[in-house]
């Protein structure tokens, strides 16, 4: 089927009361295994790249994003309602772009903006993606990220009443004790930050930093107005588990080709896929969407 709105999979989640998972990819293995699993379980699913990622400071030559968008041409033929995000840019010609490649929705990073550009940016964006009907999520406060040594500016419900006001965006990230890239352990929510506000506003709240959230939390925070969850961190890491796994078999002068590209039992990423699909299985389900997409009209 087409691109869903974004917007449209999280209304209907909190009105069914269950969280629709971005689960985050970064090649096409990892694409591949976020939608398999979302149709094995019958599931909406928010598949993405993250835009911050794609223009790091870091990478040695710049990336094309219409490589990328053209992935998405793969969810027209699944048979489960999905919407294609572009996550965590601070970037409005970046944005932009992939919003003209085709990715419906967007995610505008704050880290590093002063409040005052921050909501210029994201009311540029709100009014520049709404024209082509696509999703605006932006957050309020921050989550605390123990690899960049940054502590937590938990989201407060008079910011995010005033930030949803002043912006008019779809979807509002919270800081309420999940974390960014904790890579091992445990952050239990602040359950009684999260239902003030809940109370302070009336858009679908989203969780970042989910693989560090306990997904005995997940029923809990759903009652209290959270639509989605982002994950991103556990599934490089059990994604890059498998590969360290398979590869280990190879020693030349081994022929490479049944370890890379063949897609058999020794196929580095076919077992690298099947194991980011078992993860977002297990956190589709965690989340209440499996069985939904059939609700939603999927096949």
């Amino acid at each position: 089927m087409p691109l869903i709105s974004m917007s449209k999979l999280l209304t209907d989640a909190s009105k069914g009361k269950y969280a629709v998972c971005y689960c985050e990819s970064w090649n096409l293995e990892s694409f591949q295994a976020v939608v398999e699993a979302a149709e094995e379980e019958r599931a909406p699913i928010i598949t993405g790249f993250n835009g911050g990622f794609l223009m790091h400071a870091g990478r040695k030559r710049p990336e094309d994003l219409a490589y990328y968008a053209g992935l998405g041409t793969a969810i027209s033929k699944s048979h489960v309602p999905a919407a294609l995000l572009f996550n965590e840019s601070a970037s409005l010609a970046q944005m932009e772009q992939a919003l003209d490649l085709g990715f419906n929705a967007v995610m505008i990073e704050n880290e590093g903006l002063g409040q005052d550009d921050y909501l210029r940016l994201v009311r540029q964006m709100v009014a520049r993606a709404h024209r082509s009907g696509a999703t605006v999520e932006a957050q309020a406060g921050h989550l605390a990220n123990p690899s960049a040594s940054q502590r937590a500016e938990p989201t407060t419900p008079q910011a995010a009443r005033a930030f949803v006001e002043q912006t008019g965006i779809d979807a509002l990230g919270v800081a309420v004790g999940n974390v960014h890239i904790l890579t091992q352990g445990k952050s239990p929510l602040d359950f009684d930050a999260l239902a003030e506000i809940s109370s302070a506003v009336s858009v679908p709240l989203v969780l970042h930093g989910g693989t560090g959230i306990p997904l005995g939390d997940a029923e809990r925070a759903v009652q209290l107005g959270v639509a989605k969850v982002n994950y991103g961190t556990g599934l490089k890491q059990v994604y890059l588990a498998a590969l360290r796994e398979k590869i280990e078999r190879y020693r030349e002068p081994m022929s490479p080709h049944p370890f890379i590209g063949m897609g058999g039992e020794d196929d580095i990423l076919v077992a690298a896929r099947g194991a980011v699909k078992l993860k977002c299985r297990t956190l589709i389900r965690a989340w209440g969407a499996a069985g939904k997409a059939q609700i939603q009209g999927g096949a």
